[in-house]
């Protein structure tokens, strides 16, 4: 693995935002939903696909907070832009586990 300094990692901006609204994504290659997330004032609202229906619902994750990448160039994912990444790590199956803070905070905030 490449070393990166430090200036290297705060170039990634990554904030926690909170879901306002999951809808199914049937068009994509794997089951996926489509998500809409907060990330508060001056960033606002994104949106993304994420392909997490091994371990949450549309029910689960509206109002649960996420961490994602916000300074990515939005891309074409099938028929809908992305343009956030939202952050998770694999299970034993290979399935994504969402990076979640385990309590609440401010919309926005920056990880460092």
């Amino acid at each position: 693995m490449d070393e990166i300094s430090f200036d290297d990692f705060l170039a990634v901006d990554i904030r926690v935002g909170t879901v306002l609204r999951v809808e199914p994504y049937p068009e994509a290659r794997k089951p996926a939903y489509k998500l809409w997330v907060d990330f508060g004032a001056p960033i606002g609202e994104r949106k993304t696909s994420v392909q997490i229906t091994k371990h949450y619902t549309p029910v689960d994750l509206v109002g649960a907070q996420v961490m994602a990448v916000i300074n990515f160039p939005p891309k074409q994912i099938g028929k809908f832009m992305s343009e956030i990444l939202v952050l998770g790590v694999p299970d034993d199956d290979g399935e994504v586990v969402l990076l979640q803070p385990t309590t609440g905070v401010p919309n926005g905030g920056r990880l460092f």
